[in-house]
């Protein structure tokens, strides 16, 4: 499944979830499905492990579970 990136129109929240091709996904701050699909942003090659450690906890915070591992939210490693 691919990740993409939608703007809620109704809340106006950005955020990123995987989609299956036959799924409509749904804001998860206001669970409306008017959405508009955004253009995603590149991910640049990160030289230290724990920058990227640190987005991916705070991604995890704000909701974006798709690409992080729950030891790393329970501030575990």
């Amino acid at each position: 499944m691919p990740i993409y990136a939608f703007h809620c129109n109704d809340c106006s929240k950005d955020f990123e979830t995987l989609v299956r091709s036959s799924d409509v996904p749904a804001c998860p701050a206001c669970d409306s499905q008017n959405l508009q699909q955004a253009v995603s942003k590149i991910c640049v090659d990160i030289k230290y492990p724990a920058i990227a450690k640190s987005w991916r906890k705070r991604a995890g915070v704000e909701g974006h579970l798709c690409n992080v591992d729950k030891k790393e939210l329970q501030g575990k490693s």
